[in-house]
């Protein structure tokens, strides 16, 4: 049974596209291994608090993602 789990920074993505990347993950996973996977498919998604994830030596924040994306601090 496949276990995808997710993680990202909090409050970077709506629960609408939390919501899309279950499913395409899901989706993905069933084809790669067929529709018999669907079911059993797991998804996990794990926010972690904002400027408690590090790059390079650098805590990222939920700013500085949303600057990344493009979306502005």
């Amino acid at each position: 049974m496949p276990l995808i789990q997710v993680k990202l920074i909090e409050n970077v993505f709506t629960p609408a596209q939390k919501n899309e990347m279950i499913t395409r993950l899901t989706d993905a996973m069933v084809a790669i291994e067929g529709e018999a996977m669907r079911p059993v498919t797991w998804v996990t998604i794990e926010e972690v608090r904002s400027g408690e994830w590090g790059i390079g030596g650098q805590a990222m924040t939920t700013e500085a993602v949303r600057a990344l994306a493009g979306g502005g601090a």
